[in-house]
């Protein structure tokens, strides 16, 4: 989500640059993630191995890197299998404290909500009636299945877009390939709707496959006026997850009366 600016600056140097990055070269991914996403993130496991050499580098030089090492793949510990709804987000929250890896949620003691959430809040109160959260922890709803995923999986603390280059984007299209490839016992397709919010998420659009997509502006400030205002993605996600004879996902969050 790079159109979140951090709150202040960040000095190489100036911080306790934090553990270690588990999944360095020689770590195995079946450690940290489902056994089904580790065999279909398989063929990118030098990928992510050189991505954690890299990032092992930038923490030992000074460097912040969010979110915390252990968080970066958290995406991936909702089962590959369980996934229902797809959300893709660009990068993590560039600001400490905030980026918990899972795209748009943050801690639950984060306060103030970044300005992208509380307009998902926003467009979730006005399209099911769902009052915002007290919070900005999303963890609900990935308990049900929504895999929320970031098109890059770290940043420099203070720097969005820092890490784009990195490689993620070859790990995040596996990732969205092997959704898209799933198949039921009578070979049809598992139940799959993707959620795409601005032109990064809407470049993943081709390798879905038939998998329906509900596509409009990011809800950043930025842009939630053209068009992510009044798209109504919540209700459409719930009605096409029911055309599959999947069952919809409750967006009520915990704290919500």
């Amino acid at each position: 989500m790079s159109d979140e600016p951090a709150l202040f600056d960040i000095s190489a140097g100036g911080l306790n640059p934090g553990p270690p990055v588990p999944f360095t070269s020689g770590s195995s991914l079946y450690e940290l993630m489902t056994p089904d996403w580790a065999d279909a993130l398989a063929p990118e496991t030098a990928t992510i191995h050189r991505i954690g050499d890299e990032l092992q580098r930038r923490i030992s030089s000074g460097t912040q890197v969010l979110p915390p090492p252990a968080s970066i793949l958290r995406a991936f510990t909702l089962p590959l299998k369980k996934v229902k709804v797809l959300i893709i987000g660009q990068d993590p929250y560039p600001t400490p404290g905030h980026a918990v890896g899972l795209s748009f949620s943050v801690g639950p003691s984060v306060r103030p909500l970044p300005r992208s959430l509380v307009n998902i809040y926003k467009e979730l109160r006005d399209d099911l009636g769902i009052e915002p959260a007290p919070h900005g922890d999303l963890s609900a709803w990935t308990d049900q299945g929504v895999l929320l995923l970031n098109r890059a999986l770290s940043v420099d603390a203070g720097q969005a877009n820092s890490h784009r280059n990195l490689g993620w984007e070859s790990v995040t299209d596996l990732a969205v390939r092997a959704l898209a490839a799933r198949r039921q016992p009578d070979g049809s397709p598992m139940p799959l709707v993707a959620i795409l919010w601005g032109r990064q998420a809407q470049a993943l659009a081709p390798l879905l496959d038939r998998a329906p997509r509900i596509e409009s502006a990011h809800p950043s400030p930025l842009s939630a006026s053209r068009g992510f205002f009044g798209s109504r993605p919540f209700s459409r996600a719930n009605e096409l997850l029911k055309q599959q004879d999947a069952s919809p996902i409750d967006w009520r969050l915990p704290g919500v009366r």
